[in-house]
């Protein structure tokens, strides 16, 4: 296999992986003012993934890093292109980090109120904005010949980028209320099965929008994709099972199927997208494409050496971490940290 469609496929990997462990994080952190009634409940949402967020978001910093290094020019049109929303995101990610190591320095409700909102917005922002990115990578975005984005901050915000971030938005909010139901005992278990059966209702609607938007916002009738329309019928298949799942109160299950949404849901962009890793709205022949945006040859094989190395050692240490905080975590205040 040509090494830039190599890493072009491993960076969508990563982003599958990035999009389920932290899409479940992203979810708790939305649901806390809804579920958490009490500052003990609000703890033992936090206390489910205390150990893992930081963890989950390595996913995303070997993306960027990947991305940086084997697609020089896609990484700078990018990140130039879609400051303000990747700034924004940022900015999010940040605040919620702080957010959980500093809620707990002060038992004043005030403290913890502030820093549970801060929870609150760095976990809905970044939910709504990956989806709003992804809908305007296929949809196409102003990019000219000389790979320079030229539009401005408004031309990401459209019907078909809306519903990409609404099924982001609500389609990790679900994920993060089955993931509690595996996590907590009752009666907030029970609290957050309701939750996600009455959202995934709305999550279906939505994503059914999105594919059939699919269809009119890009060109997906031009140059036809099986593989992606194959993924996206798959996703939504997923999530129908995962409702009934949810009825049936198999709750471990309808976390897989959740999670095997998102991984078909993200693997349906980067089908879509292939061989372009940018769309261009002036001219299709200004898309950016694994061919010209990819670094050099030795580049890319030294990257694949230091990855096949350094991966499973990554894979096996977070492996690791969930198997030693699997256990259910109880109001009981010995078991809460945060």
């Amino acid at each position: 296999m040509d090494l830039s469609i190599l890493w072009f496929v491993l960076i969508g990997v990563l982003f599958v992986g990035y999009f389920i462990l932290e899409g479940f994080d992203m979810g708790v952190g939305i649901l806390l003012p809804f579920l958490g009634k009490s500052d003990v409940r609000r703890r033992v949402m936090i206390n489910t993934i205390g150990p893992h967020w930081d963890g989950n978001e390595v996913w995303l910093i070997t993306a960027g890093g990947a991305m940086f290094a084997a697609f020089p020019h896609w990484y700078a049109t990018l990140f130039s292109g879609f400051y303000v929303a990747l700034f924004l995101l940022l900015a999010a990610l940040i605040v919620r980090g702080v957010a959980f190591e500093f809620r707990s320095k002060d038992d004043s409700p005030r403290w913890r109120a502030l820093w549970d909102w801060c929870i609150f917005f760095g976990s809905a922002i970044p939910a709504l904005l990956w989806g709003v990115a992804f809908a305007n990578l296929v949809k196409g975005v102003p990019i000219d010949a000389n790979m320079q984005y030229v539009g401005t901050f408004w031309n990401l915000i459209n019907i078909y980028s809306i519903l990409g971030g609404l099924v982001s938005l609500l389609g990790f909010t679900l994920h993060g209320a089955i993931f509690l139901t595996l996590k907590t005992t009752e009666p907030l278990a029970t609290d957050a099965r309701r939750v996600a059966t009455r959202l995934w209702i709305p999550v279906l609607v939505v994503m059914a929008g999105f594919i059939a938007t699919t269809f009119i916002f890009t060109d997906i009738l031009k140059k036809p994709s099986v593989w992606a329309i194959f993924a996206q019928a798959a996703a939504l298949l997923a999530l129908l099972v995962a409702g009934w799942l949810l009825r049936k109160k198999r709750d471990g299950i309808a976390f897989g199927a959740t999670a095997l949404s998102i991984a078909l849901s993200t693997a349906f962009i980067f089908f879509l997208l292939f061989p372009r890793v940018m769309v261009s709205s002036l001219d299709p022949s200004f898309s950016l494409t694994v061919a010209n945006a990819a670094s050099g040859e030795n580049t890319l094989r030294t990257m694949s050496i230091v990855a096949l190395i350094l991966v499973p050692v990554v894979l096996a240490y977070q492996g690791w971490s969930y198997w030693i905080f699997r256990k259910r975590i109880t109001e009981k205040p010995e078991s809460l940290h945060y």
